[in-house]
């Protein structure tokens, strides 16, 4: 079984600006978009507005393409096919606008003219309450800032290289995915990321007057970003628990859990179907749990 890829949070404005893409070696190795701060993507989860949605096929083959506002930076593009039956199915009965969330993989296209666009292809698109979509942006605002100061902290290194990341504390990936956007993009606009966090944090927390001053390189900002979490947050162990004991109580045939029975029963213990997503994300990454297929999760 191969490892589970980390569900990114991240906002469009980094996704989008992003032009080198890792090809897999064969079939089965998985492809990443490479950001400017070092991201190595394969799948994202992404929360919104669909301001948009347009079927470009046909009623019998559907082909969607949908703009999902995130708020704080610009607009993520999504297209639906033939082999996202689930999300093909989900999306059709959604009405734009609506906030919703996507966990899909990430594709790059190249015009003609040598310009690269970013999309997501959904796995899985659901309908979430504008609460939930602001616990997104936090999350993605804090992921944000965790990688301007890992990226704060390879630059100060000269010359610095893969290894010497990992010497200095640094995950494998993390490590390649930052030497791989210093290489390909140079050093990145730390304003454009500040200003990014700074929209964010206005959006969720309206009268802190949060001004994180935007100076022109990261040595003059701390380490640690001392963020409230919203009041809905709660223990991932305690949701992670729990997600498991309804994981083994729904599977009754071998096959595991069905999704649609494990969202009702979650949403009736008090998680959101966007928490499910993202602690079954954190179970599978665990190693805990896997999709047999996209309708059924299961306790290994």
């Amino acid at each position: 079984m191969n490892a589970r890829e980390t569900a990114w949070r991240l906002f469009s404005s980094e996704l989008n600006t992003a032009t080198h893409e890792i090809k897999g070696t064969d079939e089965k190795s998985p492809s990443y978009v490479v950001t400017h701060l070092g991201a190595m993507v394969n799948r994202v989860l992404v929360a919104g507005v669909l301001t948009e949605k347009e079927n470009v096929g046909s009623e019998d083959e559907p082909m969607w393409r949908g703009r999902i506002q995130d708020l704080a930076s610009g607009n993520f593009f999504i297209n639906i096919g033939r082999y996202q039956p689930e999300a093909a199915k989900a999306i059709a009965d959604i009405d734009a606008p609506e906030f919703v969330a996507v966990i899909g993989k990430v594709k790059t296209y190249t015009t003609e003219d040598e310009r690269v666009f970013v999309s997501i292809r959904p796995e899985r698109i659901i309908k979430i309450t504008e609460e939930i979509r602001m616990q997104w942006i936090l999350d993605a605002a804090k992921s944000t800032w965790i990688r301007l100061n890992q990226m704060k902290k390879a630059t100060a290194i000269e010359d610095v290289s893969e290894k010497d990341l990992i010497t200095a504390g640094f995950d494998q990936k993390y490590a390649q995915g930052i030497t791989t956007a210093l290489d390909q993009y140079g050093i990145p606009n730390s304003t454009t990321y500040l200003k990014t966090i700074q929209t964010a944090l206005r959006t969720i927390l309206p009268d802190k007057n949060i001004d994180l001053g935007l100076p022109e390189d990261m040595s003059q900002v701390p380490d640690e970003i001392d963020i409230e979490p919203g009041a809905t947050a709660q223990n991932n162990s305690d949701l992670e628990d729990t997600i498991l004991n309804l994981l083994e109580e729904l599977d009754t045939d071998g096959k595991g859990a069905p999704r649609d029975e494990l969202e009702r029963r979650a949403e009736t213990a008090g998680i959101s179907s966007m928490e499910l997503e993202e602690i079954s994300n954190i179970l599978m990454d665990k190693g805990l749990v896997y999709e047999p297929n996209l309708r059924y999760l299961k306790r290994i």
